[in-house]
């Protein structure tokens, strides 16, 4: 569950993204001062920042400044004047991208979705090319899939999902994620083909599809790729 820390001193603005975004999925803090809104940034580790500019004591911009000497997280500055000075400052500070009020929510969350991909393309370069879990093999640069040896044939979207799993062991990854990455943002058909796939999937690597030891259902979240050699998986 992605996390997502707003950073603004409006509670008429922060309370409905608060909700807008739990609604979504997202885990979310909220602060309403610079002061707290970088306590935060630095204690908990959040995916993604979103941080007015104008607020009393401790600005945006001085929040920035101090996040981004000691964080890589995404910040994404929100500001009431649409100033190319302002946009030049933010970045100049760290910022990564930039919003101007008013918004809405729809639009705030396709830039914080933005970010969240560039972190997850980011990360996945790093990521290894060879995934040996239980009985499951992932080999990412050959495009292959072996369960105890034997090769399977996986369609196009089951070898993407399965490396999503894979590649976060243990972690829930959401519904909304898989959409996002494996069939893009833009996705506007029925849901119920992530669960055809799950079927597909599971009929190919698990040996009682019924009670999968590998891919299993957090119901109403999402899934979770778990090792069945691993205690409390």
């Amino acid at each position: 569950m992605n996390h997502i820390l707003l950073i603004d001193d409006e509670r008429k603005l922060t309370d409905p993204l608060r909700a807008s975004f739990e609604r979504s999925g997202y885990r979310v803090s909220v602060a309403n001062d610079g002061p707290a809104g970088l306590g935060l940034a630095l204690a908990e580790k959040p995916d993604v920042i979103v941080l007015d500019v104008m607020m009393p004591g401790m600005d945006g911009w001085q929040v920035c400044q101090t996040v981004r000497q000691h964080s890589t997280t995404p910040i994404i500055m929100l500001t009431a004047l649409d100033d190319s000075i302002d946009r030049i400052r933010g970045l100049e500070l760290g910022a990564d991208d930039y919003l101007v009020k008013p918004f809405g929510y729809k639009e705030l969350e396709a830039h914080v979705r933005a970010m969240l991909r560039r972190v997850r393309l980011d990360q996945s370069d790093q990521a290894p090319q060879r995934l040996n879990i239980g009985e499951i093999t992932l080999d990412a640069q050959a495009h292959k899939v072996f369960r105890a040896g034997k090769e399977l044939a996986l369609r196009q979207k089951e070898f993407e999902i399965l490396t999503l799993l894979m590649s976060n062991l243990g972690k829930v990854v959401t519904r909304e994620r898989l959409f996002d990455e494996v069939w893009g943002t833009d996705w506007l058909g029925d849901t119920r083909t992530l669960d055809v796939h799950m079927s597909w999937l599971r009929a190919k690597l698990e040996a009682d599809p019924a009670n999968p030891a590998y891919l299993q259902t957090v119901r109403g979240v999402g899934y979770r790729f778990a090792d069945p050699g691993q205690a409390g998986s």
